[in-house]
């Protein structure tokens, strides 16, 4: 059974509609990568899947449940991890802070987390709004986890940051995908890396799913094509 499944889901931002038939499903245990050109609607979305932003016809069921009117608390408590494209940390709050902020029981502890992120334990007592782009990133990415979701959903997760940091950002998405079995959506632009990570792919072009399959399967005329690359 699928954990994440969206049916042809159409939604707007007040009278400008964005989506136009967006459909993917996703299964426990599974990374799905969610592509396209700027601007085609993966983070619009997202949105709609954490329920931020109202949808005007389709569906979205996690774990067989229908969410699509679930206030987007309610759909984060059955499971919804998001890292939101620019981190967006609690500036105000220490690391530690930002980390136990939205904290819920489970296998991601601090320890685990920072196990995970060895910096964030080194910056334990700073200011998140003190930290490198790369060291908010980690911490978003800390925070989400600490959630407990049973999906992950990174948006842009590695968008502009040094390398030396986006490759252990890069290092960390494996580690979860080969040790903890986690569901994970991503959007990324990388399909080298995406390639190592990825089992499916789902591609969007002007707001509407053009190309779903295995990541093996995107050929150099599909990417060329659908996502300019």
């Amino acid at each position: 059974m699928s954990l994440l499944r969206l049916d042809a889901v159409t939604a707007s931002y007040g009278a400008t509609q964005a989506l136009f038939g967006v459909s993917l499903d996703l299964a426990e245990g599974e990374v799905l990568a969610l592509m396209g050109r700027n601007g085609m609607g993966k983070s619009t979305t997202i949105k709609t899947i954490c329920r931020m932003i109202p949808v005007r016809s389709g569906r979205i069921t996690f774990d067989g449940t229908d969410i699509l009117r679930l206030p987007s608390h309610r759909a984060a408590r059955l499971g919804l991890g998001l890292v939101p494209e620019g981190r967006r940390v609690f500036p105000n709050l220490s690391v530690h802070e930002n980390l136990i902020a939205a904290a819920r029981p489970g296998h991601w502890d601090v320890a685990r987390v920072t196990g995970l992120f060895p910096r964030l334990a080194e910056r334990r007592t700073q200011g998140a709004a003190t930290l490198s782009g790369g060291e908010q990133q980690m911490l978003a990415i800390g925070r989400a986890l600490m959630t407990n979701p049973r999906l992950l959903i990174l948006d842009e997760a590695t968008e502009g940051l040094a390398p030396i940091v986006w490759q252990e950002i890069w290092s960390a998405i494996a580690r979860l995908r080969a040790e903890t079995g986690l569901s994970i959506l991503l959007v990324d632009k990388s399909l080298a890396e995406l390639g190592r990570v990825a089992d499916r792919a789902v591609i969007l072009q002007r707001g509407e799913s053009v190309w779903s399959g295995a990541f093996a399967e995107l050929t150099p005329e599909i990417t060329t094509r659908l996502i300019g690359v």
